[in-house]
C-alpha cells in the first residue's frame, strides 16, 4: 500500500488481458475492490480511478470501459453492497410473525446496516451527486418489503392510518434520518444508539395506532 498524491493506492500485480466472456468478472472485480477501498477508507475522495485500477492489476483505461467516470463507479459499488441490505434485513424479520413486532425489528436492522457500512450509505442516500429521489435508491432501501410490512399492520388493526405508502415514508425517512445522524456525527447519540432507536420506533408506533 503506498499513497500517491495523497490518495490510496494498494499494489497489485499486473494481471493478464482478460479472455473473451471475462468482461463481466472483471467488472464485479472492479466493483468488489472500490467498496473495500471505500470501507478501508471511509471517504469517497480518497478512492480515486488510479487506487482501483492499481487494486485490480489493470489500467486506469481499462476502468473506463466498464464505467463512465468515477462518480458512475462509487455509485454501482455502493449499490450493489446494498444488494446484501435487503437480505440482511430479510434474515433478521424472518422469525418474527407478529407484524408489528417485525416493523420495529425492520427498523432496527435498517440502522443497523448503514452503520455498519457508513461511506457506502453516505454515498447512495446522501451523496451530493445522487441527493435526487430516483427508484434505484427507494429500492435499495428495501422499500418495497417495508411497504408489504405496513400493509400487514393496517390489516391487523395496529396503524390507524389507512395510507400503507404515507406510513411506509414516515418511517423510512425516520430511520433514515437516525441513520444519517449516526454515520456523519461523532459520538451521536449521547444517549446511546439503541435507547434512541427504541424510544423512536415506540413513540412512532403509539401514535400510528392512535394511542
Amino acid at each position: 500500500m503506498a499513497a500517491a498524491g495523497g490518495e490510496l493506492v494498494i499494489a497489485s500485480r499486473a494481471r493478464p488481458r482478460s479472455r473473451r466472456g471475462e468482461g463481466d468478472r472483471l467488472r464485479k472485480e472492479i466493483l468488489d475492490k472500490t467498496a473495500r477501498l471505500l470501507a478501508k477508507t471511509g471517504d469517497e475522495e480518497a478512492v480515486s480511478i488510479r487506487a482501483v485500477a492499481s487494486a485490480v492489476g489493470v489500467t486506469p483505461p481499462s476502468i473506463y470501459l466498464h464505467f463512465a467516470d468515477k462518480d458512475e463507479l462509487i455509485r454501482a459499488a455502493c449499490e450493489e453492497t446494498f444488494q446484501l441490505f435487503d437480505q440482511f434485513v430479510e434474515d433478521r424479520v424472518a422469525n418474527i410473525q407478529e407484524p408489528t413486532a417485525q416493523l420495529a425489528e425492520r427498523g432496527r436492522a435498517y440502522i443497523d446496516f448503514g452503520v455498519r457500512h457508513p461511506e457506502h450509505y453516505r454515498v447512495l442516500f446522501m451523496g451530493k451527486a445522487h441527493g435526487q429521489h430516483d427508484d434505484t435508491v427507494m429500492e435499495a432501501s428495501g422499500f418495497t418489503h417495508l411497504l408489504d410490512n405496513v400493509k400487514g399492520c393496517i390489516d391487523a388493526g395496529a396503524i390507524a392510518l389507512r395510507d400503507p405508502v404515507l406510513v411506509a415514508t414516515g418511517l423510512w425517512t425516520l430511520v433514515h434520518g437516525i441513520t444519517s445522524l449516526a454515520v456523519s456525527v461523532p459520538g451521536y447519540p449521547v444517549v446511546g444508539l439503541d435507547a434512541l432507536v427504541d424510544h423512536m420506533l415506540d413513540a412512532y408506533a403509539r401514535g400510528l395506532a392512535g394511542s
